[in-house]
């Protein structure tokens, strides 16, 4: 018996009230599963410290570009690893070192005029975008161009100018330009890639086809490339690279 003025207390028996319930639950699970990832990238930072990368820009830019955003979905547990990553049609994301190695050694400051080959993801893009106002790109797969386009889109990469075609021509249209970033490997230096560098300008490109390769920096100065630095570095023989022309 209910006592006078008082409603009796709903029992959690209808439909709507279980439906209430199981819907919290299940976003609570969800929740609790779902990666941390500025967490793993905040560790991927640390890590990038313990390998000997001090550019205080580039390490920023790393902590702030969101990696996982870059990588199929099937991928993303792997995205802040030291791994490199299959994106489409036979290539890959470079690991994190690999990226943060090559960034350092360019060295972009924000007046610099960018010339980045081999789009892929666009990760190596956005981080480029990060250190410098003008970036070029260029990918000779239209797919890859367009999604890479799409997601530097969504997450507001300004002053990226995306192109497409034979990446080792580079592009004329554009140059000249104060750096040049080959993203992937090739046998020697395109004779097209040193006309279109400015004079004092700098190069970073990897030179080899095995997994066993070098970094290599140059400076041109008067028409001609000086080597400033070889650092060997090991990259998956699976990836699909370029050669040169």
């Amino acid at each position: 018996m209910v006592p006078p003025g008082k409603r009796p207390m709903k029992l959690l028996s209808d439909k709507r009230s279980w439906a209430v319930l199981l819907l919290a639950a299940c976003a609570g699970a969800l929740s609790a599963a779902a990666p941390d990832y500025d967490a793993a990238r905040q560790a991927m930072v640390a890590t990038l410290r313990d390998q000997g990368i001090r550019n205080a820009r580039v390490l920023a830019a790393m902590a702030k570009v969101r990696r996982h955003l870059f990588v199929p979905e099937a991928q993303r547990s792997r995205a802040y690893t030291e791994a490199e990553i299959p994106i489409a049609h036979g290539k890959v994301m470079a690991s994190p070192y690999q990226i943060a190695l090559m960034t350092q050694t360019l060295d972009p400051q924000p007046n610099t005029k960018v010339l980045e080959l081999c789009t892929g993801s666009g990760y190596q893009t956005a981080i480029l975008a990060e250190l410098s106002s003008q970036v070029y790109t260029v990918e000779r797969d239209t797919k890859l161009s367009e999604a890479a386009s799409e997601r530097m889109r969504n997450l507001g990469c300004k002053g990226v100018k995306l192109g497409v075609g034979e990446e080792m021509k580079g592009w004329p249209a554009h140059a000249p330009y104060q750096a040049i970033l080959v993203s992937a490997a090739a046998d020697r230096v395109p004779d097209h890639l040193v006309e279109q560098l400015a004079d004092g300008g700098r190069l970073v490109i990897t030179i080899g086809r095995g997994p066993e390769q070098t970094l290599n920096c140059m400076r041109k100065s008067g028409g001609k490339l000086r080597v400033e630095a070889v650092i060997p570095l090991r990259m998956s023989a699976s990836v699909t690279r370029p050669r040169a022309r």
